[in-house]
């Protein structure tokens, strides 16, 4: 899956566990924390298996179920621990990276080739040699028209059209960044 299609995944899951389970609308903080979490798998794996070749492919580490479950437990657990509130940020993050994991595999499960979701146990299964050269540029390059992509820009749609309806949680805080970093800059107020 591309970024923008864990991105509305993991949007849309948020949307809708915070809906039924707290009974109100994503806040800010936990839209953006949702948005980070969706990217982190990728922003982890990748840059550590294609540009400094540390992990065997850019769906090991972070991919794992056998790494991420522990880490959403540690975090959940110690947010609950010390900041008692906040535990809907933890609740955020697992989604957010529990979705992109589901979002790698969910094409090869439609297809049946679950042998291409093995790197959901790395490294208890070894990871799987993937035909294209491991690097950003080859990959972007496989953009192309296809299903599944369109299956990923209707994600998208319904996405923003769910975000829209819950008030665009997060993009006044997003939009307020460069501001306050020109204040910080200039020392103004």
């Amino acid at each position: 899956m591309w970024p923008w299609g864990h991105l509305a995944l993991a949007y849309l899951l948020y949307s809708l566990y915070s809906r039924l389970r707290r009974g109100h609308r994503p806040t800010a903080a936990t839209a953006l924390v949702v948005a980070v979490a969706s990217q982190v798998p990728d922003l982890v794996d990748k840059p550590l298996a294609w540009t400094f070749s540390i992990l065997p492919t850019g769906r090991s580490l972070s991919h794992s179920l056998l790494v991420v479950v522990p880490v959403v437990a540690l975090l959940y657990s110690l947010v609950r621990v010390r900041r008692e509130g906040e535990g809907p940020l933890a609740v955020a993050f697992a989604l957010g990276a529990l979705s992109h994991l589901f979002g790698d595999a969910l094409y090869s499960i439609a297809a049946l080739r679950f042998r291409d979701v093995s790197f959901l146990l790395w490294p208890a299964i070894p990871a799987v040699e993937y035909e294209v050269e491991q690097s950003f540029v080859a990959h972007l390059a496989l953009i192309e028209p296809s299903p599944e992509l369109y299956f990923e820009f209707l994600l998208v749609a319904v996405a923003l059209a769910v975000w829209r309806a819950d008030g665009y949680p997060g993009l006044a805080t997003v939009a307020s960044w460069p501001a306050r970093a020109w204040n910080g800059v200039t020392g103004a107020d």
